[in-house]
């Protein structure tokens, strides 16, 4: 009973927590899965995002401004490490590691910190209504709203020709150039969208917790990549809206998981490591299941 009771205490507050980190995910499955892009900087642009907020909200900056700027500045990484790609011919998971190396420096100096305290500041939340800063209930639909206009647009925005070319040039990039389109123009946007994403998560993330870190985003990007393949299994990516529900889906059930976890009383510093066996036992599945061989073994 005392797990049972445990569990359902911290349901609601996970449940901000998935419909917030469900913005990540998103960010972690358009480069994966519509780019075929092996995509890092997701673990950069979130605290990106939440470091840019927080310093202009301690500048006195309204919160809607401050979070409009930390979505352009996590988009701008996104773009970043495509270019790099694309000019340097680096390789897609280098040229992420390098931009997320690069952001740690950018994060203190826009910051000027480590962290920054806002429990004063104005908030997205707090503009909304007052109410919405004290209560998880009305925290749960807010950030549902978001989450549910974000799906709508990249709904509509992927069946429209812009969309479709997108996904062709993460389908068959060397076919792209024979049906007139451009593969990096649709690169450097898609990898600007998701960061773009990420950075809004973590701008929303600061706002809800009161205070910006420089280290926030330690493990954003395989809990992403966690929620992703729930999600995919759960729902499955057959269609633009399964693949677009997914990752929310995913988000939602894992950070569930996550409450279970703690309630029957896995340690907080043990998540990361349960986490990443997952998504290792979840990736290393199907070779399993076709019993294939390691190349070395195979020389």
């Amino acid at each position: 009973m005392d797990v049972l009771a445990s569990f359902a205490n911290l349901v609601p507050v996970t449940l901000v927590q998935g419909l917030l980190y469900a913005l990540v995910a998103l960010g972690v499955m358009i480069p994966f899965r519509l780019l075929a892009f092996p995509d890092l900087t997701s673990e950069g642009a979130f605290p990106l995002g939440g470091c840019v907020c927080g310093a202009l909200l301690a500048a006195g900056v309204p919160p809607w401004p401050a979070t409009g700027v930390a979505i352009a500045a996590g988009a701008l990484a996104g773009a970043a490490t495509a270019a790099i790609h694309l000019r340097f011919r680096i390789n897609t998971l280098l040229a992420g590691i390098l931009v997320m190396t690069i952001l740690y420096s950018v994060n203190l100096r826009v910051l000027g910190k480590a962290n920054v305290a806002l429990l004063s500041n104005d908030t997205v939340l707090s503009a909304l209504s007052p109410d919405v800063v004290m209560r998880v209930g009305l925290q749960i639909v807010a950030f549902a709203i978001v989450v549910a206009a974000v799906l709508a647009l990249l709904g509509w925005l992927l069946r429209t020709e812009l969309g479709l070319s997108l996904r062709a040039v993460g389908a068959n990039p060397k076919l792209a150039p024979a049906l007139r389109i451009a593969p990096w123009a649709f690169i450097v946007a898609g990898l600007a969208a998701a960061s773009g994403l990420s950075a809004l998560a973590g701008a929303l993330a600061v706002q809800l917790q009161g205070f910006a870190d420089v280290h926030m985003g330690f493990g954003v990007l395989i809990n992403g990549l966690a929620a992703l393949i729930i999600g995919e299994t759960l729902l499955g990516r057959q269609t633009v809206a399964r693949q677009l529900l997914a990752p929310v889906a995913g988000s939602i059930v894992y950070y569930q998981l996550v409450s279970l976890g703690l309630a029957l009383g896995l340690k907080p510093a043990d998540l990361k490591l349960v986490t990443g066996l997952f998504v290792l036992a979840t990736l290393a599945l199907p070779a399993m299941r076709r019993g294939t061989e390691p190349d070395a073994m195979r020389e």
